[in-house]
């Protein structure tokens, strides 16, 4: 059993990395950043300064803006200016309509907005505006993860500075909560069911999103296309068919823009909307109780969080990776799974997708999440017959704990190179 404490604090972790988010994270802690300068400032600004590490860059360049049709940082910039409050965190931008955004489409018209990237910051989730107007400057920094200020300023007052403490290597107090897969498992399985409710609220507000996917047609469509009379005439309509065509139906309205929130995971709604809507379709269709949906939701929910503590807030790896591999552990726990099993799960997540990189957030990335969670139903239920991915194959190492820091090396580090020729080849198509 888990002393008291350390139950307490990987609750506290879980609520700070399991937050509803209205948008794609990168552009809209882009917002973020952007209104708390404009609120410091006290004025609109004639001047938005931004330099962006290259993953912020990357991530928000192709991504639809809720509300507003668009996409790209310029909108989400101008609406962080006209309507944001940074008190809302990464639901920023709720308060926006269409008339914010014919103000928005104004404000960048007029031209106030500069862009540019910043090569000197070391860490990958860094975000630096300077607003300007009647003759007073007011700046901000967003450094580690999508919501933490690291330094605040207005004129020559400094009213915060965190930037050497909120270093790359470590990132605010989350490292602190030194999990293993094994606690992880523990702490789902065994934590009183009452204290890990509030996952269900991610159920409501991914399953709201996953509907509005199936409404109207958002991006590529693949979550209509597996739902349409195609779709089942080639998946038919199983389990797997169903988990398929609901995850990928939240993703497109969410990368499209859609005006809703979803409950996202370590930064991520798209992780959020991965470790989520798999597990909650299986439990349905599988006829679990509530609270082993809670349980598998928790273990879901935890194990992404674990794999991003040594991985970063944003890397070269595609987040869904990370995120399935998290419901492949719910789902084998909602098969009957133990421990042991929920190990091999993860083995065989990580023989499988480790490599797929991110390049950016867009409305393709729903192709990417159906992958990732087509692949955590097989692995899944390889795991639950006992097969799984032995340690002389590849990456995969005896102990399941070493097999994650092999993923997240491989993605934190070895792909630092695809990184850098991935925005490359982002920022110089059509030249």
């Amino acid at each position: 059993m888990l002393p008291i404490e350390e139950r307490r604090a990987i609750i506290a972790l879980m609520r700070r990395q399991v937050v509803p988010a209205v948008g794609c994270t990168e552009p809209i802690a882009v917002a973020l950043c952007v209104t708390r300068a404009r609120e410091l400032l006290g004025y609109e600004p004639e001047s938005v300064r931004l330099r962006l590490s290259a993953n912020i860059l990357k991530n928000a360049m192709g991504v639809g803006i809720p509300g507003t049709g668009m996409v790209g940082l310029p909108i989400a910039v101008a609406l962080g200016v006209l309507v944001g409050r940074s008190e809302y965190q990464l639901e920023v931008l709720k308060d926006s309509d269409r008339y914010a955004v014919e103000r928005g489409k104004r404000y960048i018209e007029e031209g106030h907005i500069h862009i540019g990237l910043e090569e000197d910051d070391d860490d990958k989730l860094y975000i630096h505006a300077i607003c300007t107007a009647q003759g007073h400057e007011a700046e901000a920094i967003i450094k580690s993860h999508h919501t933490t200020f690291a330094y605040l300023r207005r004129d020559d007052n400094v009213l915060l500075d965190r930037r050497q403490e909120l270093s790359a290597t470590n990132e605010e107090d989350d490292s602190e909560v030194s999990l293993t897969l094994r606690k992880v498992f523990d702490f789902a399985t065994t934590t009183d069911i009452d204290d890990i409710r509030f996952i269900l609220e991610a159920k409501k507000l991914n399953e709201r999103a996953a509907a509005e996917g199936l409404r109207d047609n958002y991006g590529h469509q693949l979550g209509k296309t597996l739902c349409s009379p195609l779709g089942k005439g080639i998946m038919g309509e199983s389990i797997f068919s169903k988990i398929l065509s609901v995850t990928s139906c939240a993703c497109d309205a969410r990368m499209a823009g859609a005006m809703i929130p979803v409950m996202s995971n370590s930064g991520s709604g798209n992780q959020g909307i991965c470790t989520t809507m798999p597990v909650v379709v299986f439990a349905e269709e599988n006829h679990n109780t509530e609270e082993e949906l809670i349980r598998a939701l928790a273990l879901s929910n935890l194990t992404a969080i674990y794999i991003k503590q040594s991985l970063g807030a944003l890397s070269a790896l595609c987040g869904c990776v990370v995120a399935s591999t998290g419901s492949s552990t719910g789902i084998t726990y909602l098969m009957g799974g133990n421990y042991e099993q929920v190990s091999y799960a993860v083995k065989n997540m990580i023989a499988n997708l480790t490599g797929m990189i991110c390049d950016g957030a867009k409305p393709s990335c729903a192709l990417k999440l159906t992958t990732g969670v087509g692949t955590a139903v097989m692995s899944a239920m390889l795991a639950i017959q006992h097969k799984w991915v032995t340690s002389v194959e590849g990456i995969i190492d005896d102990d399941v704990d070493k097999s994650i820091h092999n993923l997240t090396a491989i993605g934190s580090r070895g792909m630092d190179v695809t990184d850098r020729y991935v925005l490359d080849i982002m920022t110089r198509k059509g030249k």
